[in-house]
């Protein structure tokens, strides 16, 4: 008899439903949100599993690829198709939501979606953070303008660190008083350059290494 079943995730718990190949209910609990738990307790309660689904969400890709490198048939679906085929049941929990999903699971009318390898994943994880030190160095470059206007000085065009630590430098002597008051946000300016400069180099270095793989 074919077995299937679907994870309902969320954080810290997942609801684990599984059917038959009729839609009889034949086991259905919770366990931890871990991969190696998952694939344990679907071990025990699901042997010869056909497929086991769950939705796209913060922690499909990690659940994803620990399921198949453990020998789990596991697939991720559509969390907005998905949803709108459980939108049509009457009760609305995270059991019943699981056990909507593996009659999905049983039935095939789902919309796989394809998870990305953890390479690109971790190519992505930095160029997300490269962005978001990108943008608090905005936030605090145009902080620092605007409480340098406050006193009638004006940062002007900086194109560069040296540049920026130059004119902040003449400023500055205009004015010593506001030395030690701005102190601290040119320390953190200063700080995020290095950060960027160092990520850059560390995404350079990798796009050459992918190019001279692919070459």
């Amino acid at each position: 008899m074919k077995i299937f079943a679907a994870l309902d995730v969320s954080d810290k718990t997942t609801h684990v439903c599984v059917v038959d190949g009729d839609g009889a209910t034949v086991w259905r609990g919770v366990c931890a949100t871990d991969p190696a738990v998952l694939a344990t307790t679907l071990d025990r309660h699901a042997p010869g599993l056909e497929r086991v689904v769950l939705e796209t969400g913060p922690l499909s890709a990690f659940l994803y690829h620990g399921l198949i490198e453990r020998g789990v048939p596991a697939v991720c679906v559509c969390a907005r198709h998905a949803k709108g085929a459980l939108s049509v049941r009457v009760n609305k929990s995270d059991v019943h939501d699981a056990e909507g999903l593996a009659q999905l699971a049983r039935t095939g009318w789902f919309k796989a979606v394809h998870i990305k390898g953890s390479a690109t994943h971790l190519d992505r994880a930095q160029l997300k953070v490269r962005e978001q030190l990108i943008r608090a160095r905005l936030a605090m470059s145009n902080q620092l303008r605007g409480l340098l206007k406050l006193f009638g000085l004006r940062m002007g065009k900086v194109t560069t660190p040296a540049k920026r630590a130059e004119r902040l430098e003449a400023l500055l002597s205009q004015k010593p008083e506001l030395r030690p008051i701005l102190a601290p946000l040119v320390a953190g300016l200063e700080a995020l350059d290095a950060q960027i400069a160092a990520s850059t180099r560390s995404l350079k270095a990798r796009a050459r290494l992918t190019r001279s793989a692919s070459g």
